[in-house]
């Protein structure tokens, strides 16, 4: 052997999460090989702690994992078919790996682990010689030995290849059958109904997710996913799968009854992927599972497991924040820190099928002298338990199905150990109808499990100067797990801010004592029209530079009168000013409505004459639009002037509004197309163009799932279905990229424009100065859910007050430059050179036969 050791990681499952802080305590100078066998959610989450704690100072690193594909997250696999991209999901680039000076091989698939010679064979044949041993192989799904099981068309649902191989023999289905109705049989089944099959989902047990409901938790639940149009079937146990006479098989069931169905998802639970650590004689649990102490350590001092492949005093964690916390313990037993695994809360929270479900601790109330206070609305569908000591003073488990909002509160009074309030049921109906009582959390309190960040540290954070959310995030990645920390995070975040005398003051300059949506209300109810009469009544002195624009655009969002007008002009930005973007030379930009990238041949014809005849640079834009570089101020009316003329209309590049709607070609010609995107788009365009909004707003709109538009990045994106249009909301590139969110499916062009109207009047009403959706969303106490519930069930009762907005301003709509070429006196505004009539183009140079700016290029550093 050479004197180099290599830690290795080996496996794809789901529990291949480790962290990776390692602070090796040999004293030898050379590397240790660390092979990692896994490169799931836990294996790529050891590699990353690994990194963070200096392990690759002693360790040579390279990591295995069996699937072609790189680490990525399992939680959401659902999300592919509601039209996320694969590749969205991913957890990191390969290329990181690279950068970072770890091996990683994919489609790797070990055979063999040699504790002898401490060697693993992959099936390709090639060795690899370890000094240090990581297993995090994950799970594998049971599938139960039911006779024609086997059968073509039987899936189990875990990876993007199973994904795949499921949506091709969807293709020609018309239903589809899980069996198993737990957690994961859930997201199955809410992936075949999101492929557009009559689903059904059979359950042995007499309830959904027995291990985590009780009985009328469970009913609530299955009477709601019915409510969606999915069939449950309880108390059911397959006998055999064979022919159908209607469908391609038909199930069997012990108590006589049978049902037919085109594709059947096994989703009965998972083993420990275990067969490596068997072949290699690791001590194994009766039932599964290698059995590891609290530094992860199996029965051979050299190798180490973490995740779901592991056994701990005889148990099985497969969630993912469990398996996260082995990684950091083993990255501390490799490198010397003092983590160590001592079980995990099982506690969880997720969304079935747009349902809310959650489950803390003892939810069964197994403990001696545990008590139960109930809630049941069967009107509104929501059921909640409280589990509570004897005493009613500490709370040891709770169930939450339908409305989840309590969930976080609960599970940090369970894991901290928090005295409830008198009486206890206060904490579901709020004292005499009123709020909850408030929850004071100790400094040690875990606020995010996934990351294991405590309130002190997120508190720390915010006192060192991290007075944003997404800042905090980003300094403890806090909520940057499963998320579910979200609505307590941002609690804390505020009221350690008050406690520091920061949050106070919310006015939006000196001159305004009031937020940008306290500056629109006031305008709104008072009726103002212009910046005078609101700093008249609710301001002070003459302006600057951040409320003047900031009411210019309130001003133009309420009334939509054209910005140019004597009222309005003074208060523009440079762009706004002159209706075109400055450039770095001191031109502007020219930019053309393109209404999804359609144009006619005689359009590009006149384009390209225009940017002939002024010299200008042309470029086509990532929202398909053409941009025409190098205008004066001078030039911009006489090349609008040519533009209107052939039809052109502003694409108002310039303001903080509507931009593009991009497209596909969608059905119209594409092959894969199952909607007309193309006709959409225009509508959609030509509907929300000029909306002026606190930040400017990218749409877009694909024909089919296969995404080429990119939708899932945009502020509003529309993806086709066989049944309609799913949509997307708040999701934007930038500095900061997000992905959209899914907000509603299958809907009817109607209803889908009624949702995109009210959304964005509800935006453009409270949204914060310059402010994105995304983050306006991020920062909205109950996030997608509350935006859910105001915009689509109409939660505030202003959904027709909201439509009638956007009718107001789809009705004054005016083409900025078409009105200010008819206006001599805005036309004056453009007279740069009235005192100099000699050519004062700036210098400029030949590039790629274009002309460019011929000024020095300055680092930014």
């Amino acid at each position: 052997m050479d004197n180099k050791q290599r830690v290795q990681v080996v496996g794809n499952g789901v529990d291949d999460e480790m962290d990776h802080h390692c602070v090796e305590s040999s004293e030898r100078m050379e590397k240790q090989r660390l092979l990692v066998v896994g490169n799931g959610m836990v294996g790529h989450h050891f590699v990353e702690q690994l990194v963070a704690a200096g392990g690759l100072e002693r360790f040579e690193v390279t990591v295995f994992g069996a699937e072609p594909d790189s680490a990525y997250d399992r939680v959401h696999l659902s999300e592919v078919f509601g039209g996320k991209a694969p590749e969205a999901l991913r957890m990191a680039d390969p290329a990181w790996y690279e950068v970072q000076g770890i091996a990683l091989r994919l489609g790797a698939e070990v055979e063999v682990l040699d504790r002898d010679t401490r060697t693993l064979t992959l099936a390709c044949g090639e060795q690899f010689g370890y000094d240090r041993l990581v297993l995090a192989t994950g799970s594998v799904p049971f599938v139960p030995p039911i006779p024609g099981h086997q059968r073509a068309g039987c899936f189990v649902y875990r990876t993007l290849a199973d994904l795949a191989a499921i949506r091709d023999a969807c293709a020609g289905a018309r239903s589809g059958v899980v069996i198993g109705g737990g957690l994961l049989g859930l997201e199955a089944a809410n992936a075949l109904r999101l492929l557009g099959l009559s689903t059904r989902v059979v359950e042995f047990a007499p309830r959904l997710m027995p291990v985590q409901l009780d009985e009328s938790g469970g009913a609530v639940l299955r009477d709601k996913i019915r409510a969606l149009g999915v069939k449950v079937l309880v108390e059911k146990a397959t006998e055999c799968i064979e022919d159908g006479e209607q469908a391609r098989h038909r199930l069997r069931f012990k108590d006589g009854s049978h049902l037919e169905t085109d594709v059947i998802l096994f989703s009965a639970g998972i083993r420990p992927a275990d067969g490596l650590a068997r072949q290699a004689g690791l001590n194994i649990g009766e039932r599964g599972g290698i059995c590891i102490d609290d530094g992860c350590h199996s029965s051979d001092p050299a190798i180490l497991a973490i995740g779901e492949c592991a056994l701990w005093q005889g148990r099985i964690f497969g969630l993912v924040a469990p398996g996260y916390q082995m990684a950091r313990a083993a990255v501390a037993s490799l490198c010397g820190g003092e983590s160590r695994f001592a079980g995990a809360d099982m506690s969880t929270k997720l969304k079935l099928m747009g349902v809310d479900v959650g489950s803390i601790g003892d939810a069964h109330a197994s403990t001696a002298g545990a008590q139960e206070l109930l809630l049941l609305d069967r009107v509104n569908g929501i059921y909640k338990k409280l589990v509570t000591d004897g005493e009613g003073s500490r709370l040891l488990g709770a169930i939450l199905v339908g409305d989840g909002t309590d969930y976080e509160r609960l599970l940090q009074y369970y894991q901290n150990g928090v005295a409830l309030p008198q009486p206890p049921l206060s904490l579901l109906v709020g004292e005499a109808g009123g709020a909850p009582a408030p929850l004071v959390l100790p400094d040690s309190a875990i606020l995010c499990s996934c990351h294991n960040v405590s309130k002190g540290a997120v508190v720390a954070a915010v006192k060192a100067g991290n007075h944003e959310l997404a800042a905090v995030k980003s300094c403890t990645k806090a909520g940057t797990g499963c998320g579910g920390c979200g609505n307590l995070l941002k609690q804390v975040v505020e009221q350690t801010l008050e406690d520091l005398g920061v949050e106070a003051d919310k006015g939006l300059c000196e001159h305004f004592a009031h937020s940008r949506q306290e500056l629109y209300h006031l305008a709104r109810v008072g009726e103002l029209k212009s910046f005078e009469a609101l700093r008249n009544k609710h301001g002070k002195g003459l302006g600057c530079d951040i409320c003047r624009p900031t009411v210019a655009s309130i001003l133009a969002s309420l009334w939509n009168e054209h910005v140019l007008e004597q009222p309005h002009r003074a208060l523009q930005d440079s762009n706004d000013a002159f209706l075109a973007n400055l450039q770095k030379d001191g031109t502007y930009s020219v930019v053309p409505r393109i209404p999804g990238g359609e144009i006619t041949p005689d359009g590009l014809i006149t384009i390209g004459e225009v940017a002939r005849k002024y010299g200008l640079y042309t470029k086509i834009t990532g929202g398909q639009r053409i941009d025409l570089f190098g205008a004066r101020v001078d030039q911009l009316p006489a090349i609008w002037g040519e533009l209107v003329a052939a039809g052109f209309e502003t694409g108002q590049a310039y303001g903080k509004s509507v931009r593009t709607v991009k497209s596909c070609v969608g059905s119209t010609w594409c092959r894969y197309g199952v909607q007309d995107s193309m006709t959409l788009t225009q509508t959609l365009e030509h509907r929300y163009k000029g909306l002026r909004a606190p930040h400017k707003l990218k749409f877009a709109v694909s024909g089919c799932t296969r995404e080429c538009a990119e939708a899932q990045s945009k502020d509003i994106g529309v993806i086709a279905t066989e049944r309609g249009w799913n949509l997307y909301v708040c999701g934007n590139g930038g500095m900061r990229p997000r992905h959209a969110d899914l907000f509603a499916t299958d809907l009817d062009e109607q209803t889908l424009i009624r949702y995109i109207d009210r959304l964005l009047m509800f935006y453009v009403r409270t949204g914060d100065r310059l402010q994105r959706t995304s983050v306006w969303m991020e920062g909205m106490e109950g996030g997608l859910d509350y935006l859910k519930s105001v915009i689509i069930e109409d939660r505030l009762g202003i959904g027709a007050e909201l439509e009638a907005m956007m009718e107001g301003i789809v009705g004054s709509w005016q083409c900025e430059w078409k009105s200010t070429l008819a206006d001599p006196d805005k036309l004056k505004l453009f007279e740069a050179f009235v005192n100099r009539p000699e050519d004062q183009t700036p210098p400029r140079r030949e590039e790629r036969g274009q002309w460019v700016p011929d000024i020095a290029v300055k680092a930014v550093v």
